[in-house]
């Protein structure tokens, strides 16, 4: 979001932005936006997010099963609920604040841009009647577009379950099965969270997921070099890459690390900023690993140091990715998965070897696994022998940059760069006080008549009655006929 607000500002917009006490990495001043600090925790503190990965982490280090995978669901649902009733909390105390919401509505704002991952965005700009702009790859409901855009089941992979385009008649059940657990989950469980909130303060006749599916404009942080292709909705408008751009020149230690590699070249490592450390006992021999390599490594970890660690790695607090995956001599990203680094990696053409840890990681390294340009491997099961196997079956079987480079010229290969396609879109919306000729309000409709059931069992009505009198009648001729030839016999 800092990188749109960034652009914004740049381009001579007035941002503010509103967030929790607690938010982590929304800072409260900023020269780009003036803040709005609700004095709650509002679900985005360090020490919650801290506790949720170190929790998850933990339970998948007990081994790839069925139930470590229902145990993390499980963690995130009830984690998910506590961030969103959190979130609900900052709200009441936001739209209690009279003298601030009357400010608010006397500031005249163009725009709501928000993240639906939560409601806050969706929710303020509908009680200050606002267009709304997502910055979205998931909401409430799941991926973004599983809220608005048709979804085939027979050949749209439902997230989290590594699923492709191409899905047999056991996977397909699968992908039914998972579909019906979220509608549920989000029937059953979100839908009664929101209703007591946008009963109070937006009245009875308005549901939280209309407010959500009601959005102008959707700006969707993939594009189809990454996704599968997919129905999509003529108010969506596909940024995926946005925050890529040309590589800048390394700081002069960073620079003179990578030229010692020589003909052999760099690996880089990162586990994302969410990870602060790894057990003891895969950090170790993933370090191993990478000794072994003729290559040089520049690794970001800011746990303990492994005993492990050769000299050819170079372990940083921070690294500036970007600039790394766009230099000529790296040879493969060792990464997480997340949408960021995934999109850098397309943008640069550089091969991943994928270690996956929560959230939509697997899901996003499935999609490269898929496309023939990444090796995914569980971090939870390796040792030095298996990780030093994938990385040289990364590093050496050409297939893995071929195809992430083809990647990189397919996702290059467009008439308006990602960032600048998402800015002229927002500021469409300014222009023209939303994009409703866009919108489908398809939405409103219930479950029936979107698919149209009524209509078919009236059909069916008629066709049955039809037929019915159709049979009936002719029985009845028939009958008459018969009865006539009886007489004329007697």
């Amino acid at each position: 979001m800092n990188i749109l607000i960034k652009e914004l500002h740049s381009r001579g917009h007035t941002i503010t932005v509103f967030r929790s006490s607690g938010s982590w990495y929304i800072k409260e001043s900023s020269p780009h936006y003036s803040s709005i600090t609700i004095d709650t925790p509002g679900g985005f503190d360090e020490a919650f997010l801290n506790e949720l990965t170190s929790r998850l982490i933990q339970i998948q280090a007990d081994g790839e099963s069925s139930w470590t995978r229902l145990q993390v669901e499980w963690e995130l649902m009830v984690k998910g609920a506590e961030m969103t009733q959190m979130e609900i909390e900052m709200l009441s105390k936001l739209l209690d604040d009279h003298k601030l919401t009357q400010s608010l509505k006397d500031a005249k704002y163009d725009l709501v841009l928000a993240d639906p991952v939560q409601p806050s965005g969706a929710i303020l700009a509908h009680y200050l009647n606002l267009p709304l702009v997502f910055n979205v790859r998931w909401t409430a409901l799941g991926e973004g577009h599983f809220a608005i855009a048709p979804t085939p089941l027979s050949y749209v992979p439902m997230p989290m379950i590594e699923l492709t385009d191409k899905m047999n008649f056991l996977e397909r059940v699968l992908n039914v099965l998972f579909f019906a657990f979220y509608e549920l989950q989000a029937e059953f469980i979100l839908r009664p969270m929101y209703a007591p909130f946008t009963n109070k303060y937006l009245g009875p006749d308005v549901d939280y997921f209309q407010l959500i599916q009601g959005a102008d404009i959707w700006l969707m942080r993939v594009d189809f070099v990454f996704e599968f292709p997919r129905p999509t909705m003529p108010n969506v408008v596909y940024m995926g890459g946005f925050q890529c751009k040309p590589a800048k020149p390394l700081p002069q230690d960073l620079e003179d690390f990578v030229q010692s590699s020589g003909e052999h070249g760099v690996i880089i490592m990162s586990l994302g900023t969410l990870v602060s450390e790894l057990p003891k006992r895969i950090i170790e021999e993933m370090a191993a690993a990478f000794a072994q390599l003729p290559q040089k490594v520049i690794m970001r970890y800011t746990g303990e140091k492994p005993s492990t660690l050769g000299n050819n790695t170079l372990l940083v607090e921070w690294l500036p990715q970007n600039d790394l995956l766009g230099h000529s001599k790296t040879k493969v990203f060792v990464a997480h998965g997340g949408t960021n680094g995934v999109q850098e990696a397309i943008y640069h053409g550089v091969p991943i070897l994928g270690v996956p840890l929560m959230f939509d990681q697997p899901d996003n390294l499935s999609k490269m696994r898929a496309k023939g340009a990444a090796k995914v491997m569980d971090i939870f099961s390796v040792n030095r022998d298996s990780f030093l196997q994938g990385l040289q079956e990364v590093l050496h079987e050409p297939s893995y940059r071929e195809n992430m480079q083809r990647l990189s010229r397919l996702h290059r290969d467009q008439p308006m760069k990602p960032l600048d396609r998402a800015i002229f879109w927002i500021e469409f919306v300014m222009r023209h006080k939303g994009a409703a000729h866009l919108r489908t309000e398809s939405y409103k409709m219930p479950w029936y008549t979107y698919h149209s059931v009524d209509v078919i069992l009236f059909l069916l009505a008629v066709m049955t009655t039809f037929v019915a009198t159709f049979v009936f009648g002719m029985k009845f001729l028939c009958t008459r006929i018969c009865c006539k030839r009886k007489s004329k016999q007697e």
